[in-house]
């Protein structure tokens, strides 16, 4: 079982924002978040967090492409 109370956002989004459907489920829960003001500021990315997302997604090889 998720930890997300699914009616409750489904509520929230549809009804108290009026968000359709599509609109709603386009949503990432840390974007509904912040349109229902519980979102906070996020924490600024420090030297740690960026080389983990460097070392996880590493660049390719000067000029190598993705096509």
């Amino acid at each position: 079982m998720s930890g997300f109370d699914w009616p409750g956002l489904m509520r929230a989004g549809m009804q108290g924002l009026r968000l359709a459907p599509e609109q709603f489920w386009l949503l990432t829960p840390a974007e509904l978040r912040l349109m229902l003001g519980q979102g906070g500021a996020a924490a600024a990315l420090d030297r740690a967090g960026l080389d983990a997302l460097m070392a996880h997604w590493p660049d390719g090889e000067r000029g190598e492409s993705d096509e």
